[in-house]
């Protein structure tokens, strides 16, 4: 397994390394010792299972109580996911990073507290799975717009397609409006 930066540090790229035969494949996702090593210390309280089809956009989520660092995989499909950082203090606020994650490169993106989370899917359907260091708390979740002028996140939506978004995320706050950590 690999543990990769990405242009915000704490963010991180994990690649596993695949056993493939003609039966099909072995990974190892989560070792804890070897996300130690890495500097992901965070023990992992709750598992998600989220499933979308083409266009949808979620987010960008996070939780300004009990916020959740993730570590999220696509098991089926494909997706473009990213990460803002939301900690007040840090050089990288307001920043972002996005990768692909999809069933083919079987790569997780490690997301810690203190950072909003979206996805979009590109691919026909896309089922994610992700892990998280604390627990859903509904009084704390907050959510910023997914188009924010000031973010400038640059998603791979194809002109004239407008993404699915729920009601909640269509609502969201602007970033400038947004609660942050201190």
């Amino acid at each position: 397994m690999k543990i990769l930066s990405t242009a915000i540090p704490d963010v991180m790229v994990i690649q596993p390394k695949v056993f493939q035969d003609e039966r099909g494949y072995f990974m190892e996702t989560y070792q804890k010792n070897k996300f130690a090593q890495a500097g992901i210390y965070f023990e992992f309280v709750q598992d998600n299972h989220s499933s979308s089809r083409r266009s949808t956009l979620r987010g960008l989520h996070y939780q300004i109580t009990h916020p959740q660092g993730k570590l999220v995989r696509t098991v089926l499909g494909e997706i473009f996911d990213v990460a803002v950082d939301l900690r007040k203090n840090s050089q990288n606020f307001g920043k972002w990073v996005g990768v692909l994650l999809s069933e083919k490169n079987k790569e997780q993106f490690w997301i810690p507290p203190g950072f909003a989370h979206g996805f979009y899917v590109i691919s026909e359907r896309a089922d994610v799975v992700y892990k998280t260091t604390d627990f859903f708390d509904p009084l704390g979740e907050r959510c910023i717009r997914w188009d924010d002028p000031t973010l400038s996140i640059e998603w791979p939506i194809p002109k004239g397609i407008a993404p699915l978004v729920s009601t909640k995320d269509a609502g969201a706050a602007s970033f400038i409006d947004a609660e942050v950590f201190a």
